[in-house]
């Protein structure tokens, strides 16, 4: 049972789509802004935040597109949550925006929000874009 709600952000980001996707699709690209440190074998991702670990099945790799995980935590609930990183090329414009998809308790969606903002700060801090 899903009670959780899902969201969508939107991060302007002054990046290639082909840089980005590095960050957002290898243990060592999402170490620099996403977690401590972030291991993986096959599909099964380990996220590590200050000595605790979370594991995440990646669902979706599409190159240079996006990144789907789900916490194997909600997977054994029998939940259908999810987080989405997609990279959005505007075709006129060519300005490149980060696409979050995420879920969250009611309660608990503006501090989740926060945090993907900061996160997202941390990203461009390291791709020079901040």
């Amino acid at each position: 049972m899903d009670d959780k709600i899902k969201y969508e952000l939107e991060f302007p980001i002054h990046a290639s789509p082909s840089l980005l996707f590095q960050y957002i699709s290898t243990p060592s690209g999402l170490s620099e802004w996403y977690a401590d440190n972030v291991n993986s074998r096959g599909e099964l991702f380990t996220f590590i935040w200050d000595g605790s670990e979370e594991q995440a099945k990646l669902l979706v790799k599409k190159s240079g597109e996006r990144v789907k995980f789900r916490w194997l935590e909600d997977e054994e609930e029998g939940s259908s949550c999810y987080f989405e990183i997609r990279i959005q090329v505007d075709e006129i414009t060519k300005d490149v925006s980060l696409m979050v998809t995420d879920f969250a308790e009611e309660d608990e969606i503006d501090e989740s929000k926060m945090l993907w903002e900061n996160m997202i700060g941390s990203l461009k801090q390291v791709l020079g874009s901040a």
